[in-house]
Parts: structure tokens; C-alpha cells; sequence
């Protein structure tokens, strides 16, 4: 598969395509939202299904400003690294598809893991672990604020490997869309061999709770290598039922409040900021860790009374 039919790919009709899959994937949310709340009345969070289609919507609608921003801070650094490669790698061999996948998935999974340890990159993954309770619709809850953050530094290696622009993207969307149905609570453990290699859903309730035992873990897209190479791997505990959302939950249905809430806490402890410090650690360190809160092992800890009011990574 050449740079050429991927271009093809990725012109309007891949937009239609990936705008008709989106509906789809609302319906099927729709659908396990009814059953759910016919088996438990009151047993399913319409209002929080409501916010994620607001998420959603409101990306769609930021779409031009963020993509604006975020093609102006990514267009040189894709260019110049893509420029530079070292090789040029078509899709017309199995294993170029095996490299960029595995490449691929190994760039998410720095991306992911920062997405949570990074308090830059935080601001706009929080969005998507506000959910107090984990259903497919949580899939589409991304935030709005992607474009500009500077994730395209993530994926860059594989440009220089040789990959086009055009093939990483369209690796980065399949990823996406096979996380979509690991937002459950319905479906059990998998099977320990492909629990062990594969994230399942079993695997990513884990990664979407806030539980103690559960924090910062299972980063991975569609694999567990990378979690288990680099000691970040927890299994789902049958006598540990995972609480989802924030470890201090974020009670509001307002999209706008979910959108900027961790932005907004961002700024006021950069307004609060003394030394270069105090701002680096702001702007860069997990979070949780303003004004010295980090332990000794540098982990992030909320101090009573002074940060219990925000959420921190989970």
C-alpha cells in the first residue's frame, strides 16, 4: 500500500467513513445504556452519556481553532523529522504493517503514560477520566484541547523511522477505535493468555480506576507488552472492585467545567508560583505534585486541606 492510495485514504471520504463510525459507535453506547437501565432502573447515567456527546460535539466544533493551533506547533516538527528520515518505509510488506504497529503502539504508550504523569499533558487527558461510572460513551469523552498540546512529539520516531505522516496517522486511529470497546463493566476477564498480551476490558477498568491499587497503570492501546516491560502492568482484582472517575470525583454535568476544570487549576497554581520552581513543577510534574507534595519515591500525593479540591492522575 503506497503513499498514494493512503492520501486516498485519508481524504473525504475517509472523514465520511470515520463521521459514519462515530454515530455508529453513539448508537451502540445508546444501546448498552437502554439494556442497562432496563436490567437496573436508575442503574445508568443518562446525563453523563448526555456529556460525552457534548464532549464530542464541542471537539468538533473547536476543531478548526484547536487544529489551527495544533497544526502550526506540529507542521515543522513533522516536516523537519519526516524530512530527515532514515528510511522510507511503504505499507507493501507484512512486516512494515508488523514495524509500525508495534512502533505505534510503543509510541503510545509513552504517550499515554505521560498523558498521565505529565500535568501539561493531564489537562486534557483528565477530560476523559471525569466519568464516575465507566460505559462505552466514555470512549468518545476526549476533551478539546488535543490539537495543542504537542502530542505529535510522541509519534515523531516514527517518522524518522521512515513512515509517512499519512500511514501514522491512520495506526494512531485504528488504536483509537479498538479502545472503544474496552469502556465496560459487563464484559469479564478474557482469558489469562489474552489478558496477559492484550488490553481487554478487564485490563483497562484497572487503568480507569482510582482506587489506591490501581493508579497509574496500563497504559497501553491495543497491547500490554510495553505495561509489562516496564513495570506498569496491574491486573483487576476480583476483592478490589474498581471506583472510577477522578480520586476526587468532579460531581458537575457542565461539559464546559470538564473541558477546562484541570486547565484551570493549572493556571491558578502558576499564578501561585514563586521560583522557576515552583512553575516547572507546575507546568511539568505528575499531578499532585505542586509546592513539594512529591514522596520520596515521586509519587504524586494530595496534602489535606491544600490540593483535596483537585483531581490528580489516575
Amino acid at each position: 500500500m503506497d503513499d498514494i492510495v493512503l492520501n486516498d485514504l485519508a481524504g473525504s471520504d475517509l472523514k465520511l467513513w470515520l463521521g459514519a463510525l462515530i454515530v455508529a459507535l453513539l448508537g451502540i453506547a445508546a444501546v448498552e445504556g437502554i439494556v442497562m437501565s432496563r436490567r437496573a432502573p436508575g442503574g445508568y447515567d443518562w446525563r453523563a452519556f448526555a456529556v460525552s456527546i457534548a464532549d464530542a460535539l464541542g471537539r468538533r466544533l473547536t476543531e478548526a481553532v484547536s487544529s489551527g493551533l495544533g497544526l502550526m506547533l506540529a507542521i515543522p516538527l513533522i516536516s523537519w523529522v519526516y524530512e530527515h528520515r532514515l528510511f522510507t518505509i511503504t505499507l507493501d510488506t507484512w512486516w512494515a504493517f508488523a514495524l509500525l504497529f508495534v512502533g505505534q503502539e510503543f509510541c503510545y504508550y509513552w504517550y499515554h503514560r505521560s498523558g498521565h504523569r505529565v500535568r501539561w499533558f493531564w489537562a486534557t487527558h483528565a477530560v476523559h477520566h471525569t466519568p464516575n461510572q465507566l460505559t462505552l460513551a466514555t470512549a468518545l469523552r476526549l476533551g478539546w484541547t488535543g490539537k495543542i498540546t504537542g502530542t505529535a512529539l510522541f509519534f515523531s520516531p516514527l517518522l524518522w523511522l521512515g513512515f509517512s505522516p499519512m500511514a501514522v496517522t491512520l495506526a494512531t486511529t485504528f488504536n483509537l477505535i479498538y479502545q472503544f470497546w474496552l469502556h465496560t463493566t459487563w464484559i469479564p476477564k478474557l482469558g489469562k493468555t489474552f489478558e496477559r498480551w492484550f488490553n481487554t476490558p478487564s485490563n483497562h477498568r484497572v487503568h480507569h480506576g482510582s482506587n489506591p491499587e490501581y493508579l497509574d497503570c496500563n497504559y497501553g492501546g491495543i497491547l500490554m507488552v510495553f505495561d509489562r516491560l516496564f513495570g506498569t502492568y496491574v491486573e483487576e482484582r476480583a476483592d478490589v472492585p474498581p471506583r472510577y472517575g477522578l480520586t476526587t470525583p468532579l460531581l458537575t454535568y457542565n461539559p464546559f467545567r470538564i473541558a477546562f476544570h484541570e486547565w484551570i487549576n493549572l493556571a491558578r497554581d502558576l499564578c501561585e508560583a514563586r521560583t522557576a520552581r515552583d512553575i516547572w513543577r507546575a507546568l511539568f510534574a505528575p499531578p499532585g505534585a505542586r509546592k513539594g507534595a512529591m514522596n520520596s519515591q515521586g509519587s504524586s500525593r494530595e496534602r489535606p486541606g491544600l490540593d483535596a479540591h483537585r483531581p490528580r492522575a489516575q
